[in-house]
């Protein structure tokens, strides 16, 4: 959102219904705007007008500004936080995720998050079959939940040369499937004991650690799709049983399967 104009186009003269959605995008000029009063006050008074409003990378930052998400959670590009949560402490931030839906408000992390919050929306409104043929049509994955982190497990193993970059997209795309140091070890073409040795060098983790790291992280995202069976996310994931999969949660995240689904967003 780069000028006034833009915003009062989108507000006037125009019926809007409960799923058109007002969009914020975010970028350089995002913190000029913040102290722009006649484009917070334009924005305040476009968002009572349309059923929705989103934002993209650092425009949650704007929406914040107009006191938009006061009392509400909501997300940012990771390295507006600090910021973020100085200048609006009213807010809920939730740094981690890629999007966050709370009631009439979506925000999105970086740019690739609003696809993914797009096609949330597109499921929210029409279903997930809806969403799925877009999906395809952009050819991109459906569907990365919300609470995906920004950082994922797959990116902090990728060392510096990336040798076993393929080998990790595998195993997180076939989680459901057995993957112990000699299957690793013969898609990575290695001895299994110099597979071992050269994997932790490089990823700082043994493949069995990798390997739980990636199910755990499929797995907690999973837990934010409503009516998922956890039953069928341990087999999915890989664990086998949701015992298996309870024991993992709690050795990596500190809390059980329940605590996380309980505090998924419902909206």
């Amino acid at each position: 959102m780069r000028s006034s104009s833009g915003v009062s186009w989108l507000a006037e003269g125009i019926p809007r219904g409960d799923r058109d959605t007002l969009l914020v995008s975010g970028g350089e000029g995002v913190d000029a705007a913040t102290l722009d009063e006649a484009l917070v006050k334009l924005l305040r008074r476009a968002s009572r007008k349309w059923g929705r409003v989103s934002s993209v990378c650092s425009g949650s930052l704007l929406l914040a500004a107009g006191g938009l998400l006061d009392g509400r959670t909501a997300t940012t590009h990771w390295s507006r936080t600090a910021q973020f949560e100085r200048q609006f402490p009213q807010v809920q931030l939730q740094p981690e995720r890629i999007f966050v839906h709370d009631g009439p408000i979506w925000t999105s992390a970086g740019v690739t998050a609003g696809i993914d919050l797009a096609l949330a929306i597109i499921g929210h409104d029409l279903g997930p079959d809806a969403a799925r043929a877009v999906a395809q049509e952009l050819v991109v994955y459906y569907r990365r939940p919300g609470g995906q982190s920004q950082f994922s497990a797959l990116l902090s193993m990728q060392g510096d040369r990336n040798r076993f970059e393929a080998l990790l997209d595998h195993v997180r795309k076939n989680l459901a499937q057995r993957h112990n140091v000699e299957d690793m070890a013969a898609q990575a073409c290695m001895s299994p004991r110099h597979f071992a040795r050269a994997f932790h060098e490089e990823t700082g983790y043994t493949p069995a650690k990798a390997v739980e790291r990636l199910r755990v992280e499929a797995a907690r995202s999973a837990l934010e799709i409503p009516g998922a069976s956890v039953q069928r996310i341990a087999v999915e994931c890989g664990f086998g049983d949701p015992e298996r999969m309870r024991r993992s949660f709690i050795r990596l995240l500190g809390v059980p399967p329940s605590t996380l689904r309980r505090a998924a967003p419902r909206n």
